[in-house]
C-alpha cells in the first residue's frame, strides 16, 4: 500500500491548537516529521505526544523548515520495516484536508506521475479561505509560469506528493516563501511526471504567517516574482543540472546528506 510508504513533513509554527486536528485527519503512513520551526507554544509537544519525529528548526522559514525535514528523511527511513517511496508536504494550519493524502498517491499510481500537486483553485474551497490577494498572486505566479516554461499549474498549493528520489534531484535551495514555487519549476525543468488534482481547503486555525499581514504578503510576493525571474535566466543551465542522474553526490551535498 502507497500509504505505507509514504513520510509526510509538516513545518509548523506556533500552531498548537491545529496541529492535533491535522494529525487525527492523516491516514496511517510510513512517519510523519513534524518541523518545530522556533515556536513559542506547545507544538513540539503536540507533535510528541501523537507519535511523530520532531524535529528542531529554530530559524524561522518555510523553506528552511522543509529542507530540515528533509535531512531527517534517512534516519525515519532506518526506523521503519519498508520503504520510505513517497514523500508528502502539507501546513500545520488545518487549512488542508490530509485525509485526501490516499486521493493524492492514487493519482501517482494511476497517472504513473512522479509529482502531484494539491490545487485549491477547483474544487471545494470555503468562502473566505484564501484571502483575495492570495488568490490574486497565485493567479499571476501560475499566468507567468504558463507564458515562460509552458507550464499548466493553478496554484501554489502546500499539499504536495513526489517520488522520493525526484524530490532530491530537484536540489531543493529556497529557505522561505519561494519554497512551492521553486519546486514546481523545477519540476517542470527536470521533466518530472506532473499532475495537478483538486483539493479541499477551508479556513485556517490561526492567523496566515504570509497573506494574514501586509508586510508577509508583501515580503512573499516579491519572493515568488524573483524567484520566477531568477529560474527563466537560467533556465536552459537549469534543465541541463535537473536531467543528470536523481540522487548524483552534489544534489545530496547541497541539502546536507
Amino acid at each position: 500500500m502507497m500509504l505505507a510508504r509514504t513520510a509526510v513533513i509538516i513545518p509548523a509554527r506556533n500552531e498548537e491548537a491545529s496541529l492535533d486536528l491535522v494529525l487525527s485527519d492523516l491516514p496511517a503512513v510510513a512517519g510523519i516529521i513534524v518541523v518545530d520551526n522556533g515556536s513559542t507554544d506547545d507544538t513540539a509537544a503536540v507533535a510528541k505526544s501523537a507519535g511523530c519525529f520532531v524535529v528542531e528548526e529554530p530559524i524561522p522559514g518555510y523553506g528552511r523548515a522543509c529542507q530540515t525535514g528533509m535531512r531527517h528523511l534517512e534516519t525515519l527511513a532506518a526506523s521503519v520495516d519498508v520503504p520510505i517511496e513517497y514523500v508528502a508536504f502539507l501546513d500545520a494550519d488545518y487549512s488542508d484536508h490530509p485525509q485526501e493524502l490516499g486521493m493524492m498517491l492514487d493519482c501517482i499510481k494511476r497517472e504513473q506521475a512522479d509529482f502531484v500537486l494539491g490545487s485549491r483553485m477547483h474544487a471545494g474551497r470555503d468562502r473566505g479561505a484564501m484571502p483575495p490577494q492570495a488568490v490574486w498572486g497565485n493567479w499571476l505566479a501560475c499566468t507567468l509560469m504558463r507564458w515562460i516554461w509552458k507550464t499548466s499549474y493553478s496554484d501554489l498549493g502546500p499539499f504536495r506528493v513526489i517520488q522520493r528520489d525526484k524530490l532530491f534531484q530537484l536540489g531543493m535551495q529556497d529557505l522561505n516563501f519561494g519554497w512551492t514555487i521553486e519546486m514546481q519549476i523545477k519540476a517542470h525543468l527536470a521533466g518530472l511526471r506532473i499532475r495537478e488534482i483538486p483539493v479541499s481547503y477551508r479556513r485556517r486555525i490561526g492567523v496566515s504567517k504570509i497573506s494574514g499581514t501586509l508586510s508577509g504578503t508583501i515580503r512573499a510576493g516579491y519572493k515568488i516574482l524573483s524567484t520566477i525571474a531568477r529560474y527563466a535566466i537560467a533556465s536552459r543551465r537549469m534543465r541541463e543540472q535537473l536531467c543528470q542522474a536523481p540522487q548524483s553526490q552534489a544534489i545530496k551535498s547541497r541539502i546536507g546528506l
